[in-house]
């Protein structure tokens, strides 16, 4: 089972039965006409059968493997860089606030591309305008450290 077609249609296969399932707790008329699950039902039970299809072509084309899909190398150290940044953001944003968090993970993202001085001083200064957008202008409310930033 090394074919990424199979794969594919069977996670689209396996969140469109979430989806089905979760929609039937919704009703399917309302007093007015068509309730809140009428969409729900309709759209993930399509794609219920659209996987089942999927999945059906999928073994009878040529098999696309894994190997053949994802990056190697550098590339893949780069993606990891980026997710493993994005974990990082989500367990230290809520301790050490968002302008520290963004800034050490912006940092991280550039160090590979950019020199390291210009590195920093783009990963402060982007941060510090997303956080004065974001909660001086719009009102967001973002995680805040002891310090208030």
């Amino acid at each position: 089972m090394k074919n990424l077609n199979v794969w594919v249609g069977i996670f689209l296969l396996l969140f469109a039965g979430l989806i089905f399932y979760f929609a039937l707790s919704y009703d399917y008329y309302s007093n007015i006409g068509p309730g809140p699950g009428l969409f729900p039902i309709w759209l993930s039970g399509l794609l219920l059968i659209l996987s089942i299809m999927y999945i059906v072509s999928a073994f009878k084309k040529d098999e696309i493997r894994f190997s053949e899909v994802f990056p190697k190398g550098a590339q893949r150290n780069k993606i990891l860089r980026i997710l493993g940044s994005i974990l990082l953001f989500i367990l230290i944003s809520p301790y050490a606030g968002f302008t520290l968090s963004g800034t050490v993970v912006l940092c991280i993202l550039f160090i590979g591309e950019m020199k390291w001085y210009t590195a920093v001083g783009t990963s402060v200064v982007t941060t510090v305008v997303v956080f004065l957008i974001f909660n001086t202008f719009l009102g967001v409310p973002l995680p805040m450290n002891a310090f208030g930033w």
